[in-house]
């Protein structure tokens, strides 16, 4: 799977980091100081992850855990992130990582205990009656190499201890194996990218299809975990409705929609930098069909009433198939 494994020499002898390499193929071993001596030092193509990967192994330095954006989550309460690792395993032509950094190499920290230890300082600071929300997934899928990296217990055990916060779980994947052996906690909410299926196969390169995170959704679902949905980014096609109409249909098979957590809308959006990426990486997608602009905030995105008229109507679509019209959030955009 990986043509050099980075190890920082004193993570090396962890029962952890042994189990991580363990369970993964790679050519050669290389022990190193600090992540960051090496990775992202010299810049590597983001489509290069294609043919030739490397993995790091180290421990999160500096911040953390830190607050996110505004219109982040749900309205109303503190909205944190935490980083668990570097870029992903998928290819998605919109992602913000081809921008991010300067190498498409994966990182995986293992200091879950550190960043813990942070998550309960936020959680002691939060004002009384506020629930405080920590969303995994910012620079990395939070599932995908579950069964590989091993976190997701003690997570679950912390959060078990502090049910006055909520975790999220952001991801595309299908990969439920190491969810479906720890009990579900009614605070700790596994949500999943969906795009309609056409969609998915133009730009979700090499992530699951929809009918394979759907069964997934409805046996995590089953077995009595919460689940949240993004409907994000939304792409506009001429035959948006549509699609999203059938995508909803096949969702309702596997688990209705009030039955949600909630549900964020977005559509595609992207730095300066990201763009302009998009545009070096993939030429010819039809992702970049429609007219982008810069706006006040530096995103490029559709224009304001195009993007309004897309979410206002995919808004009315999830009512329409049985939504609580309070769960629905849009995301990275003013709702007023």
């Amino acid at each position: 799977m990986f043509k050099k494994v980075f190890v920082e020499k004193d993570i090396l002898h962890l029962k952890r980091t042994q189990g991580i390499l363990n369970k993964i193929s790679y050519k050669k071993l290389e022990e190193i100081e600090k992540v960051e001596d090496i990775f992202g030092r010299v810049k590597k193509p983001y489509l290069q992850k294609r043919t030739e990967l490397n993995l790091f192994l180290g421990k999160k330095k500096g911040e953390l855990v830190k607050e996110a954006p505004e219109a982040y989550g749900t309205k109303g309460d503190p909205h944190f992130y935490f980083v668990h690792a570097y870029n992903c395993i998928y290819e998605c032509q919109y992602c913000y990582l081809q921008g991010y950094f300067h190498s498409p190499d994966l990182v995986i920290f293992v200091n879950h205990e550190e960043i813990l230890k942070e998550i309960e300082k936020k959680i002691d600071e939060t004002d009384c009656g506020s629930t405080p929300w920590f969303h995994a997934g910012e620079y990395s899928d939070s599932l995908a190499l579950t069964n590989i990296t091993g976190e997701l217990p003690i997570y679950f055990d912390f959060f078990k201890d502090h049910p006055t916060a909520k975790l999220e779980l952001r991801t595309k994947s299908a990969n439920i194996r190491e969810l479906l052996k720890i009990a579900p906690l009614k605070n700790v909410i596994t949500s999943f990218s969906l795009s309609p299926e056409k969609a998915i196969k133009s730009y979700d390169l090499k992530t699951p299809p929809l009918k394979t995170r759907l069964k997934a959704m409805k046996e995590l679902f089953g077995k009595g975990h919460p689940i949240g949905l993004h409907l994000d980014p939304v792409i506009f096609e001429v035959d948006f409705e549509a699609s999203y109409s059938l995508l909803l249909t096949d969702l309702c098979k596997s688990i209705p929609l009030e039955k949600l957590e909630y549900i964020s809308l977005g559509v595609v959006r992207f730095s300066k930098t990201v763009f302009h990426q998009v545009k070096k990486n993939y030429p010819n997608s039809p992702l970049l069909a429609e007219d982008f602009i810069k706006g006040s905030d530096g995103k490029v995105r559709y224009k304001r009433p195009m993007r309004y008229w897309i979410l206002n109507k995919l808004k009315d679509l999830c009512i329409q198939y049985g939504a609580n019209p309070e769960n629905i959030y849009l995301c990275m955009e003013d709702e007023d």
